[in-house]
């Protein structure tokens, strides 16, 4: 292995250390707590190491945004695959994207609420971005209906499924209908 290489693999290591760190950290605290100076006391670095990696907290909670994408990305298609029948697939696309949310607050909230310098629905978007609406159109492509835009559909029942799970989180809808709400929007909505 030349130096480049090794310097180039240390340096990747760092990023995913800054990045894992950030998480657990906003995961445990909010992200008011990750700031680059807590960070650097706990990955034992300098401050100007974290700033050689990501411009400020604004990019870490983009990296953190980006693999949380990718993850929620593979829980909705594991979810939907192993689902027989086009009801099925909505049904367990809805319950895997709710449970990610409820299990990663903090990712969703990089990924949906907080500014990680990050373009969504644009030409730039990232692509675990486009791959996270890629997963959901998948299978809501397939339930659009007649004459309706499959990626409009997409992002109305993203919409609805993002309004669910951010308001069921601050208790301004009560967590044990969670089920009954998931299967009205797939009866209604999807399987209209």
């Amino acid at each position: 292995m030349s130096v480049q290489e090794r310097k180039e693999r240390e340096r990747a290591g760092r990023e995913r250390l800054i990045v894992a760190t950030a998480r657990e950290l906003a995961e445990q605290q909010g992200w008011d707590a990750v700031t680059t100076r807590r960070l650097a006391e706990r990955i034992e670095y300098s401050q100007p190491v974290l700033y050689s990696h990501f411009r400020g907290k604004r990019e870490i909670i983009g990296a953190v945004a980006l693999e949380g994408a990718s993850e929620m990305a593979g829980a909705v298609r594991a979810a939907a695959s192993s689902a027989d029948g086009p009801r099925a697939r909505v049904t367990a696309l809805a319950r895997a994207y709710l449970d990610f949310a409820e299990r990663n607050p903090a990712v969703y909230d990089a990924m949906f609420q907080l500014d990680g310098g990050l373009a969504f629905a644009k030409e730039e978007t990232p692509e675990p971005l486009k791959d996270a609406f890629a997963a959901l159109l998948e299978s809501l492509g397939e339930v659009a209906g007649d004459g309706v835009h499959p990626g409009l559909f997409t992002e109305t029942f993203w919409a609805a499924l993002h309004g669910l799970a951010t308001l069921t989180r601050a208790r301004r809808l009560p967590p044990e209908d969670t089920e009954r709400r998931v299967e009205l929007l797939v009866d209604r909505l999807a399987m209209a």
